[in-house]
């Protein structure tokens, strides 16, 4: 599955981006929120993403890189989110967060960053939906794809099966059309894409190319 990242979209002509990604074969909305705290960098809050999700036709996928998470877990999913999810290291009681998520009907997600092991998740792994892993330093778009992904990736699809997990493993960061089939074979299920996207000449067609590299 690919989620553009609305980050990298032109904020000039946001509609327009959204209605692209509509009529592609794109299969989510990926929105990062950002606080300046957890990251040095701020994006895009709540009134963004409910309008967002008021002209998106598909889920929306949205990663918070903030601190103290649950505090807006209800009123991200009012937004519109589909999919939520919060950074290991950000919170506090990871159990009680992804159950808050998915009692609010919500699709419950962890992330990682570059440094941390999938070792962390051997607990919960059970219980979430999706797993995201940052393959770039969380904060900026455009940075250089991180390699020892792959193996991550690996790691990663290994825990889900011995613990009989449905989690999809997504990844966030540097992906392309260069890259998109290693990281398949290495056992992603959804591949976040930002400037791959809308740097693009034809934003869709890429979209359609990086869907159908096997």
């Amino acid at each position: 599955m690919i989620a553009p990242s609305i980050l990298s979209a032109d904020f000039t002509r946001l509609g327009e981006d959204i209605e692209m990604v509509n009529r592609s074969e794109a299969d989510w909305f990926h929105i990062d929120v950002m606080d300046g705290v957890f990251v040095p960098n701020i994006s895009f809050g709540m009134p963004i993403i409910k309008a967002i999700s008021k002209l998106a036709k598909k889920p929306l996928d949205v990663h918070l890189m903030i601190v103290q998470p649950e505090r807006y877990f209800e009123t991200f999913r009012d937004c519109g989110a589909n999919y939520l999810s919060v950074h290991l290291e950000a919170v506090t009681h990871l159990h009680r967060a992804v159950h808050q998520i998915r009692d609010l009907g919500m699709k419950a997600g962890v992330v990682l960053n570059p440094h941390t092991n999938v070792s962390g998740l051997e607990d919960i792994i059970a219980d979430v939906d999706l797993v995201l892993l940052m393959s770039v330093n969380p904060g900026f778009g455009g940075q250089k794809f991180i390699e020892a992904t792959y193996d991550k990736i690996i790691k990663l699809r290994k825990l889900i099966n011995d613990k009989k997990s449905q989690a999809l493993i997504e990844v966030d960061g540097g992906v392309d059309l260069n890259n998109a089939g290693k990281l398949y074979s290495a056992g992603a299920d959804v591949l976040v894409a930002g400037n791959a996207v809308f740097s693009s000449q034809d934003p869709a067609a890429t979209i359609s190319a990086l869907k159908s590299i096997k």
